[in-house]
């Protein structure tokens, strides 16, 4: 190359290994950030977890990473070129397609819908590829769609390359193998989606029974024959295929076969939690008998439950940026400000159209929250429709009898919500508090307004304790008591003090009357 001036030619000088390679990085960097911003479609869920939402109170998280550990890999296929290569095969990313109907309210919450099952999706570890909406007064009885939309999904199935259905409803089994026959993919729906994640993410031995257990119920009646996989009976010269004398099955199909196993598995399950129950009643009628009053915090999932426990708690709960990331309650004790304890429970987090075989598996769960003295109804206000999570969880509510019990509704996730839906959600619930869990804003307004409202001690004593007797005013200093005055005299400590009615018993001989 010359130089501008016509001198002599000079020799660029080389570029290294290390800068090419950070061009390199440089480059890779934009194509991703890229992707990520324009990748998907309007459908597409959250992404899978967002170290920037986690605030410290979260602790270090171990859960996450082992759960981020197994994540499945995507563009690496289960099928092998050469069976030698069975050491290195990838668990494959399925790609999907979803189809929802619009039969009531407007096209915003038919659009939601979708975009909530695209999450569900995305939680169970598949890649959404397109979503289709179809306006329609009542589902089609053999494919759900309708012949003609049915065709225009297959349609889009092949343009995509997408490997599954996924439809936005339960399907029964006829128009499940209805629609199958017609796109020639595997369809699923929502309810096998939702019992798909749900298996994923369960850890404790209840968990993982009451999951099997609602996966079987919803197996059962779908179970399939398939070929020569049926053990039929022939007889004589009725046999199919010229199959006559001699070809009379044991007369008793696999299906048959299969379902009775399901029942007898369905059975064990049944009497394992059943066995599993009278630890957690034992546990509830411990803090029963002490008295100890019980907050349960409920709400849609994702709506920041367990973020809001470990800001409250120091739990170190599990959170990540998925639907139902965490299944198993977990139950802490607090303190209000003035020194009163109580327990926190966080519980398995709702859904819209929540299966039934869910809610009868996980009753037992649900119970922690019927049997509280309060319930932080936790809302996403940043979420496009916080009023139907509102309606769905408390649908749910009533199911497990917990209505009756005193709710607050916790407007969460404040510090990324529009304030105007603040604003409309705040005339609506009288008894609300605005919070962010992840910034900490309104979290001391919470505090208040829980210390205000579970039972406090009753019965009011004096008592005169004896110096000798410290173990008693030691046991008045506990969570379960409240001192009004202490002063010194001469024979000993003199209290005014707030209690519960079941150690006022306990404390009659110190009392002093009026």
């Amino acid at each position: 190359m010359s130089t501008s001036n016509g001198g002599p030619a000079t020799p660029e000088p080389e570029i290294g290994p290390a800068e090419i390679q950070a061009v390199i990085d440089r480059i890779l960097a934009k194509d991703e950030a890229a992707s990520a911003k324009g990748a998907g479609n309007r459908f597409a869920g959250p992404s899978s977890a967002n170290d920037g939402e986690r605030s410290s109170y979260d602790g270090d998280q171990q859960d996450l990473d082992e759960r981020r550990a197994l994540r499945r890999v995507a563009g690496l296929s289960t099928e092998l070129e050469d069976v030698t290569e069975v050491e290195y095969r990838q668990l494959r990313l399925e790609r999907v397609v979803l189809a929802g109907l619009w039969s009531e309210g407007t096209a915003e919450d038919a659009e939601n819908s979708l975009r909530e099952l695209s999450a569900l999706a995305a939680t169970a570890g598949s890649e959404v590829l397109d979503g289709i909406v179809q306006r329609r007064l009542k589902p089609d009885p053999g494919t759900f769609l309708g012949s003609g939309k049915a065709q225009e999904l297959k349609d889009i199935v092949v343009a995509t390359g997408a490997d599954t259905v996924i439809v936005d409803s339960e399907l029964s089994p006829s128009q499940r193998r209805g629609l199958e026959d017609i796109v020639k993919v595997k369809v699923i729906d929502r309810t096998a989606l939702i019992l798909d994640i749900f298996a994923q993410h369960a850890k404790s031995r209840e968990g993982k029974a009451q999951v099997e257990l609602a996966q079987l119920e919803y197996l059962l009646p779908r179970l399939r024959g398939w070929g020569d996989s049926m053990s039929r009976q022939a007889g004589g010269q009725v046999g199919g295929a010229g199959a006559g004398m001699g070809s009379r099955g044991p007369g008793e199909t696999k299906i048959e076969l299969d379902r009775r196993k399901i029942r007898t598995r369905m059975a064990k399950l049944r009497r394992e939690i059943s066995a599993m129950k009278p630890a957690r009643e034992t546990k509830r009628a411990n803090r029963r008998r002490n008295e100890i009053p019980s907050v349960a915090i409920a709400g849609y999932t994702n709506a920041g439950k367990s973020s809001l426990l470990n800001r409250l708690t120091d739990a170190g709960v599990l959170v990540e940026n998925a639907l139902f990331a965490t299944l198993d309650p977990t139950v802490r004790k607090a303190e209000t400000a003035d020194g009163l304890g109580y327990t926190l429970a966080d519980t398995v987090g709702f859904v819209r159209s929540l299966p039934t075989q869910l809610v009868e598996a996980f009753r037992s769960t649900l119970e922690e929250i019927a049997d509280s003295d309060l319930i932080l109804h936790v809302v996403d206000v940043s979420h496009p429709d916080p009023e139907g999570q509102i309606a769905a969880v408390r649908e749910v509510l009533s199911e497990v009898d917990a209505r009756k019990v005193p709710e607050i509704i916790v407007l969460n996730k404040a510090d990324a919500a529009d304030p105007f839906v603040i604003e409309r959600l705040r005339q609506r619930e009288p008894r609300h508090i605005v919070v962010s869990a992840r910034t900490g804003q309104g979290i001391a307004e919470l505090l208040e307004a829980v210390s205000a409202a579970i039972p406090r001690p009753s019965v009011k004593l004096t008592l005169l304790v004896p110096y000798e007797r410290g173990d008693v005013v030691s046991r008045l200093h506990q969570s379960d008591a409240e001192i009004l005055t202490l002063e010194h005299v001469e024979s000993g400590t003199r209290l005014d003090v707030m209690v519960r009615e079941g150690l006022a018993a306990d404390l009659e001989e110190f009392r002093q009357h009026a």
